[in-house]
């Protein structure tokens, strides 16, 4: 680690009971910093990727410098390979029209990834509110069609995608519940008490019940 500020802060979130809250609190007192985003990133932490996240530059994101960070997360498990993509789409790429472009043609890259990114945007632009892109029959030809085939942390992008649109767009309700009966996928998952089983006719009734409370 090239830096003393970096090797403090590598030092004060080492913990494992280091909370996310945490992490938040302490990229509020930095801001923006992506030399030393980089430079904690490099450690291959997982605690302080993901705090990296939080004060990169989206500027600087380019899909050179993207393809890297998606090289580092391989040496992660499948779950924090999953978590540190999430975290970075939802916390740079999103944010910024630059990298917004660059995701939306991820569809078919080579990344797994990059695919699931993705898909969780296309998910994230159908929250409450928000006016559905014109892109719905499409993306669920493309879900229909390529869903069974497709990486675990891509599809469960895709369906997670699909139980957005039957949430909150009645129109094709029942053609997202009729995919998730075809593919059974998550059928039989397990979930903790109080949250949305990911199997579509499930997820999508209980979403679709709180939005008419």
């Amino acid at each position: 680690m090239s830096s003393s500020t970096a090797a403090q802060i590598l030092a004060q979130i080492s913990k494992k009971d280091t909370k996310l809250g945490e992490l938040r609190k302490i990229a509020k007192e930095i801001k923006k910093d992506h030399g030393l985003a980089m430079e904690l990133w490099g450690s291959g932490s997982f605690l302080a990727r993901q705090l990296a996240i939080l004060i990169m530059d989206s500027k600087l994101l380019s899909q050179q410098a993207i393809n890297q960070l998606d090289k580092d997360m391989q040496c992660h498990s499948q779950q924090e390979k999953s978590q540190l993509l999430d975290w970075l789409m939802a916390n740079q790429l999103s944010k910024d029209r630059k990298t917004i472009a660059l995701m939306q043609a991820w569809s078919d890259s080579p990344s797994a990834l990059q695919r699931r990114a993705y898909w969780y945007y296309q998910a994230r632009l159908r929250w409450v509110g928000q006016t559905p892109p014109p892109n719905t029959e499409e993306l669920l030809q493309v879900i229909e069609k390529r869903i069974e085939e497709e990486s675990p942390e891509v599809q469960w992008a895709m369906n997670f995608t699909a139980g957005q649109i039957g949430v909150f767009q009645p129109e094709y309700r029942d053609r997202c519940i009729a995919l998730g009966e075809r593919t059974g996928l998550y059928k039989d998952e397990m979930v903790a008490k109080n949250c949305t089983p990911s199997y579509l006719p499930k997820f999508i009734a209980v979403q679709a019940a709180k939005l008419e409370k």
